[in-house]
């Protein structure tokens, strides 16, 4: 995480790979939905840390079957991939990720951003939703939280 002049940048890598009932699921035609969320806070001794910034990026992840190449769609972009393993590493990194803008921040003041990027379970079809109830392979999540210098 680096503070510039004018905006607050995030760079991660996510390193994670789809349990076999994940990718399955894929490969039968379910859409994947991923999030990155990254909350900056200012701690505060005397009351509780202040929410400063959110921001939020989605992907979603599907399996051409026709074509056998995976898409990635984020915003109204959309970009094809020939294996799976590209796919996802279009989505693990990011690199100078805006989160907030200098002008939100105090020169005096600590900072923290808390990260997660996680697989969204609630875009999946109802049914689904309801069979991986207690399936620990579906729960797919990083967390972190760093200090700003």
């Amino acid at each position: 995480m680096v503070r510039e002049d004018d905006a607050v940048l995030l760079s991660y890598v996510a390193n994670f790979e789809l349990p076999p009932s994940v990718e399955n699921a894929l490969q039968r035609g379910v859409p994947l939905h991923f999030e990155a969320h990254a909350a900056l806070f200012q701690s505060r001794w005397y009351w509780r840390d202040k929410r400063v910034a959110n921001a939020t990026l989605g992907w979603r992840l599907t399996y051409q079957p026709l074509t056998r190449t995976y898409r990635v769609g984020t915003g109204g972009l959309n970009q094809n991939f020939d294996t799976l393993a590209e796919a996802l590493d279009s989505m693990r990194r990011r690199s100078r990720w805006k989160i907030a803008d200098a002008t939100q921040l105090e020169s005096d003041a600590d900072y923290y951003v808390e990260f997660a990027f996680r697989l969204n379970t609630s875009m999946l079809p109802r049914p689904m939703q309801i069979g991986i109830g207690g399936e620990t392979a579906w729960s797919l999540s990083v967390e972190r939280t760093q200090r700003l210098e």
